[in-house]
């Protein structure tokens, strides 16, 4: 049971028990009826003003907690999309960095295999030459 509901309980409780006894102690008072309705009267509304002072605490303790739960998600909000804007900002860098360096290695590549080509079709070519020469001879 929460402390909240257990408080509640407890004044209600309280309340109650208060109320019976009043009556109790009134209805075995020796006075008139007019005295005891009187007395009772008084009683009654003095719990029921009690009654009222706890809702309105209730209520303010109730305004409070909203209030508070609301600021308690708007700054969590406000974390959340601070964080994701830089989670954002970091992978647009590590995206522009892996494009760059994947431009340069393509660009390496071409240049490799440029120059492997070439190498290969000199050396085809001198094959050729070396084949043609000495078929001649």
């Amino acid at each position: 049971m929460s402390e909240n509901n257990m408080g509640k309980g407890l004044l209600i409780g309280f309340l109650a028990g208060g109320a019976v006894g009043a009556v109790l102690a009134l209805l075995y008072a020796p006075k008139s009826g007019k005295e005891l309705r009187n007395d009772i009267k008084v009683k009654a509304d003095g719990y029921l003003d009690e009654a009222e002072k706890y809702i309105a605490e209730a209520k303010d303790k109730a305004k409070d907690l909203i209030n508070e739960g609301k600021k308690k998600s708007e700054k969590l909000i406000s974390d959340a999309k601070t964080r994701s804007e830089e989670l954002l900002k970091d992978a647009e860098k590590i995206f522009s960095e892996a494009k760059t360096k994947t431009g340069t290695i393509i660009s390496t590549g071409k240049e490799t295999i440029e120059t492997e080509s070439a190498r290969l079709k000199d050396a085809v070519k001198a094959g050729v030459d070396a084949y043609k020469s000495t078929k001649t001879s």
